[in-house]
């Protein structure tokens, strides 16, 4: 192919007998933009099922029906909840992949890897009961990412402790929550209170 070999791509120790490593990490790449687009449909779901309770919750609030109005509410409520872990979930997922593309040396792979692989497993617990099928996918990624870092770190000599979430990986998630906490409230309107001058269309 005429390619320029990366220092990752040479056939050191554990690493020959598996696929070239640069060729794994682009694979799980175009594996989670694939996880990102179902997260954004699934998103989009969300978004529309949340503005049509929310538009059923200002109609009976201007009918006088408080009862109805506050399950609508209540529903809504719930709805947005998910939306914002979704909308956390894919800023997530946008920080992963840029530092997955980022990785550019066989040195990279460990410091890079490590966070990556904490972040996709709380993604994976996260999503569970929202889009199972992303869910699972994460999972199968998070597995081939971990055994990477391992690989790596046998051949480089420089062994990673797996955990579940480290530091780094907590750096990311809370930024993503910060953000996407943010977003929501510029983008959803305020749910109706039972005082009347609360209702905003």
């Amino acid at each position: 192919m005429g390619k320029k070999l990366k220092s990752w791509d040479r056939p050191t120790g554990l690493i020959r007998r598996q696929r070239p490593l640069k060729e794994r990490i682009d694979e799980a790449i175009y594996r989670l933009k694939s996880q990102l687009s179902r997260l954004e449909m699934a998103a989009m779901r969300m978004n529309q099922h949340e503005k049509q309770l929310f538009e059923k919750c200002v109609a009976a609030q201007a009918m006088g029906d408080e009862t109805r109005a506050s399950l609508y509410a209540n529903e809504c409520a719930e709805v947005r909840k998910i939306s914002k872990l979704l909308l956390k979930s894919r800023l997530a997922l946008e920080q992963v992949l840029l530092r997955l593309e980022t990785v550019e040396e066989f040195g990279d792979v460990i410091t890079v890897m490590g966070p990556v692989a904490g972040v996709i497993s709380a993604l994976k617990n996260q999503l569970g009961g929202i889009v199972p099928e992303v869910s699972y996918e994460l999972g199968q990624i998070g597995d081939e990412l971990s055994k990477i870092v391992v690989e790596a770190g046998e051949a480089t000599g420089h062994r990673w402790q797996l955990e579940p979430v480290n530091s780094e990986a907590r750096k990311i998630l809370a930024e993503a929550a910060s953000l996407a906490e943010q977003r929501i409230k510029e983008r959803l309107p305020e749910l109706p209170s039972s005082e009347s001058e609360h209702v905003r269309r």
